[in-house]
């Protein structure tokens, strides 16, 4: 699975003193789609402790484009496109009502929860993210997946 979207209703609690979405609700959903897409090929928790080790953020980049207002749903579409041996980067796309709202860029380490610092990430992550294959190595050893440099348009 390539690509994984979810829809989160936009709740009042996501709404700040201006009015609009506050920008801790958009990392909280970058986060919870790529948790979730996660769970959904099957790397749940109990697969990571059998791996002893978890993906933790390294760094987020968002580019917010346009404000959120109360009420309805975002749709938050994620993809993988690069992963390394130990690391990975993840884009994420908000979209509400077919209007892109934000853009993000979240690199992942894979940490081994014993000693706290980065290990490989096993060849079974990189096939049940369906990744194994799916790109081309770079010279600095990252994979560049093929076809995810952006998401596929979202049609009306």
């Amino acid at each position: 699975m390539l690509n994984y979207e979810l829809e989160f209703p936009v709740q009042n609690t996501d709404i700040d003193v201006l009015g609009h979405v506050n920008n801790i609700s958009y990392v909280r959903w970058v986060q919870d789609v790529a948790l979730l897409h996660s769970f959904t090929v099957g790397l749940d928790l109990d697969a990571y402790q059998r791996f002893g080790a978890v993906f933790v953020v390294r760094q987020h980049t968002i580019d917010y484009l346009r404000a959120i207002s109360p009420g309805g749903n975002v749709l938050a579409r994620t993809w993988i496109t690069v992963m390394a041996a130990a690391k990975y980067t993840r884009a994420t796309e908000l979209w509400r009502n077919d209007e892109l709202v934000a853009r993000a860029s979240t690199r992942w380490a894979f940490v081994d929860t014993t000693e706290g610092r980065p290990t490989r990430i096993p060849q079974e992550v990189f096939a049940r993210f369906g990744v194994a294959g799916a790109g081309k190595m770079q010279d600095n050893g990252e994979w560049l997946i093929d076809n995810y440099g952006r998401a596929p348009s979202i049609s009306a």
